[in-house]
């Protein structure tokens, strides 16, 4: 907690999404975003801006998609339960997603980044992260994948 931001109350429903990955019943949260409070004291849940695992393939679209959708202009913290499919099998990955446009101010930008180990070290068992500040760097859920990993087949459906 470097920056002086707490974290705990975005933790516990980051956590909860977490342990229930494998379980991937309707209502499972398949994407969920966080943001800085307006006095960047306190990290907090986007209410209501999550993906629900039962929305994805009946009519609530590509969750990725959906997400990229959702934080196009503020800076936001991101975990992400991608689907992905090797030659073995299929498999859930969690992710942390940091997600800080160009257009953020700079004073918000340093406290997001200066609290980013402090979220991430809260969030154990995270299998990959992505840091971002354009559109073209997340437009893609490809984008997930790491480079040169030639045993990932797709990621949530598409093929790389």
């Amino acid at each position: 907690m470097a920056s002086g931001v707490a974290v705990s109350a975005a933790i516990k429903v980051l956590s909860d999404m977490k342990a229930k990955s494998s379980t991937h019943t309707r209502g499972g949260k398949k994407v969920v975003l966080s943001r800085l409070r307006e006095d960047q004291e306190n990290i907090v849940l986007e209410e209501g801006k999550e993906v629900l695992v039962g929305d994805v393939g009946q009519g609530g679209g590509d969750p990725y998609t959906t997400f990229v959708r959702r934080c196009r202009t503020d800076g936001r913290y991101t975990l992400y339960d991608a689907t992905c499919e090797t030659k073995e099998r299929k498999k859930e990955d969690l992710g942390f997603i940091f997600w800080v446009p160009e257009s953020v101010p700079l004073k918000s930008k340093m406290v997001y980044a200066s609290s980013k180990d402090a979220m991430k070290k809260k969030l154990t068992g995270i299998e990959y992260e992505l840091r971002a500040n354009c559109y073209e760097a997340v437009k893609d859920c490809c984008t997930l994948a790491e480079p040169g990993d030639s045993t990932v087949m797709s990621l949530e459906g598409k093929p790389l």
